[in-house]
């Protein structure tokens, strides 16, 4: 298992399918997020039970089945506590953050911006060429996001909301270095629930589970037509929008180069903007329907401009 973990067969069409399906899972958290929040939910007790839920969940179910891929040598745990903080626990929270303080176009705008962090990292850091298609793509992409977004509805904004969507973006442009580099040496399944467990116990400092409103969350809230009740919200958001989510996105992450799947998540958004208008009515603008065509022209072109053989990633700067 170990030679197989470190020498992965790359199967690129399978990882294009990882990632997309980790945006879609990842893109209905908003959606179940916002139902939760509607009933009297705050957004850190929200993001403290969905990852709380997710690890517990994890965490039971992999020593249960197969415990072996949780064992983690002593140098390996300085990237899991780094991926959990900011990959699992600090993204969310900052993102939340900056949703409070922003308009959601403009704070999606700013977290969506690390793909861009990604390129340079491996641009200026790893020292790899990128081809010009492939940032004629990313730009192309964020025109779409833009558009999806709608950020020319406001232009106030709040400095606090900024702080925390620029490091929103950092974290999540770490988490896909991060991510990329752990998944070439730990089983996929066995990172994420580690990362999971990190990332919760970080959570429960800023949101502790005895502050959380039971009485809310024993309520319903409505979501797709119908009273659905808090608590099946916050596990289905716990279960597909993070397990799930985080495994299927570290596991594209050992058939795509961290460029690749970047970009691909952007599609995260446009599944959000779809759910909301199916299950909670909001409107589709003819700007957003065309901004969603852009973005996903802008990342087949990245796919397209990555067509050559995947190798293994330079190992990360650790000084």
């Amino acid at each position: 298992m170990t030679t197989e973990l470190r020498t992965p067969v790359i199967h690129r069409g399978r990882g294009v399918l990882y990632i997309l399906g980790a945006s879609m899972a990842f893109g209905s958290s908003g959606p179940l997020a916002k139902a939760a929040m509607n009933a009297g939910l705050s957004p850190e007790h929200v993001a403290s039970a969905r990852v709380g839920i997710a690890a517990a969940v994890l965490l039971i179910g992999v020593c249960l089945i197969k415990p072996s891929i949780l064992r983690v040598r002593r140098d390996q745990w300085r990237l899991l506590l780094a991926y959990g903080l900011a990959g699992v626990a600090l993204v969310q929270l900052l993102f939340f953050i900056a949703v409070s303080r922003l308009p959601v176009g403009i704070a999606m705008l700013l977290e969506y911006t690390s793909p861009v962090l990604v390129a340079f990292w491996v641009r200026f850091v790893r020292k790899v060429r990128l081809p010009m298609l492939s940032w004629a793509g990313i730009a192309l992409a964020f025109l779409g996001l833009a558009l999806v977004a709608q950020v020319w509805k406001s232009l106030e904004l709040d400095g606090v909301g900024m702080l925390a969507g620029i490091g929103a973006a950092l974290c999540s442009a770490a988490y896909y270095l991060l991510g990329e580099r752990g998944a070439s040496e730990h089983h996929p399944i066995g990172m994420v629930t580690w990362g999971m467990v990190v990332g919760a116990l970080a959570l429960f400092a800023v949101a502790p589970p005895w502050t959380m409103p039971y009485a809310a969350v024993r309520t319903t809230s409505a979501f797709g037509g119908a009273q659905v009740p808090v608590l099946a919200l916050l596990v289905t958001v716990a279960l597909i929008s993070t397990a799930l989510a985080y495994t299927l996105s570290i596991s594209s992450l050992r058939h795509l180069p961290s460029t690749v799947a970047s970009v691909l998540a952007l599609s995260e958004p446009i599944v959000a903007t779809l759910l909301a208008w199916l299950m909670l009515g909001e409107t589709l603008s003819p700007d957003q329907i065309v901004g969603m065509a852009v973005l996903l022209s802008g990342a087949a072109l990245v796919q397209l401009a990555s067509h050559g053989p995947v190798t293994p990633a330079d190992p990360l700067p650790t000084d």
